[in-house]
This record gives C-alpha cells, structure tokens and sequence, in this order.
C-alpha cells in the first residue's frame, strides 16, 4: 500500500486478537477503530480469527476500507455466517482451533490483543508463553481501553513476585491506553529473555503439522 505520511514500519503483519463481541463500552469499539487505522497509516496488513461480528469485524472491515489487506484464518466447523458473519479480505480455512492460532502466528510479525474474553486471553497467553520458550522472539502488546487488562497485569506481577514467572519473562508483554504508543512500543521492543526450545526445530515440527493439518482439511 502507498499512501501520503505512511509512517515506516519494521513489520508488515499484524496478529490482532479480540472479541466476537463489542463490549458494553463505546470506548472499545472506539479503540477497535483507531488501532484499524493505525495499522493502515503504517501500511500494516491484518491478521486475525475471521469473521465480522463484534471487534473483529470492526478491525478486519476498518482496515480493509483503509486499503489494507486483510487475512482472516477461521477453523471450518466456525465457518457458518450465522456464527460469525461473513469475513472480509482472504480466508484461510483450517481444521482446527490449534491450527488456527499456529497459523495466526506464522503469518505474522507481531501480536496485539484488543479487549476480549476466554478466546482472547487463550490466544494472548499462549503467543506469549511461546515467547518465554524462545519458540518465536515476536513483540507482544496489550491495547489497555480503560485499564481493562490491568488486573491481568496485576495477576502477573504478582506471579513474579512469587516466583512463578521470571522477572526477564515479565518484559515479554508490552501495553499502553492507545494504538499509537502501543504500536511504538511494539516497533521499539527488544527481546530480553532467554528460550529453552530451539526455534528451528519448533518451525520444522509445525510445518510437518500443518501439512497434515491441510490433507485433514480437503477430506
């Protein structure tokens, strides 16, 4: 995409996680729609769990209308338009939900979870727990709409007050009120942990799944 004041990025994909549903508050949809066009004033593509209903319709439809192109990756049993609309852009069936969040991560450069529920959090703390296992060394952020993750952040400094998570692992995630210095963040972010599973080894495995993942699917 070219656009006038494209502000330069070192990513081109971005994961966005968030709800099916809006939330009660307009500043989340609010905030839905400013991350959308800020991913296209920096000329980033999207990627996220398909469909259009809720926040992810609202991203997925803003950044598509921005000219952006829009990856939406959908296990096939959720593929039904009553369940979660039509999706905008390319689709990427896939079996399951465990192919889906692999292939979410494949396709992108980094993560960013907008307010959401189970599915959210399932997504956000499985990227990042395969940051503290050195499987991937992708910047990981939480857009904070009116301090909604901050008992999230709570949970987690205290786990690393008590010993469960370690104080270099509390660095994986990054947050901020807005996209714009959420987004700086990410761009500025550096790696500050050590992995335990060799990165290489972990991609080979998962195109092998993927691979069998995909002669499931054209059964």
């Amino acid at each position: 995409m070219e656009e006038t004041g494209m502000v330069k990025s070192r990513f081109k994909n971005v994961c966005v996680f968030c709800g099916s549903s809006s939330g009660k508050r307009n500043s989340y949809r609010d905030s839905a729609l400013e991350l959308a066009q800020e991913l296209v004033k920096r000329g980033l593509d999207l990627v996220y769990g398909g469909g259009s209903v809720g926040l992810m319709g609202l991203v997925s439809q803003e950044v598509h209308r921005g000219g952006g192109h829009v990856l939406g990756i959908i296990p096939k049993t959720l593929m039904c338009k009553e369940i979660t609309g039509e999706t905008v852009g390319e689709v990427l069936p896939v079996a399951d939900m465990h192919q889906r969040k692999a292939e979410m991560a494949r396709h992108s450069d980094c993560f960013i979870a907008l307010p959401g529920g189970y599915g959210t959090l399932e997504e956000l703390l499985e990227v990042i727990t395969w940051a503290q296992l050195g499987i991937h060394d992708k910047p990981v952020g939480l857009l904070n709409v009116d301090g909604y993750y901050n008992y999230l952040l709570t949970f987690i400094d205290k786990a690393v007050d008590d010993g469960f998570i370690y104080p270099s692992h509390r660095h994986i995630i990054v947050s901020a009120p807005n996209a714009k210095d959420l987004l700086q963040k990410l761009e500025e972010y550096v790696p500050g942990h050590d992995g335990v599973v060799a990165k290489a080894r972990w991609e080979a495995e998962q195109l092998e799944l993927n691979a069998s993942l995909q002669i499931d699917i054209a059964r």
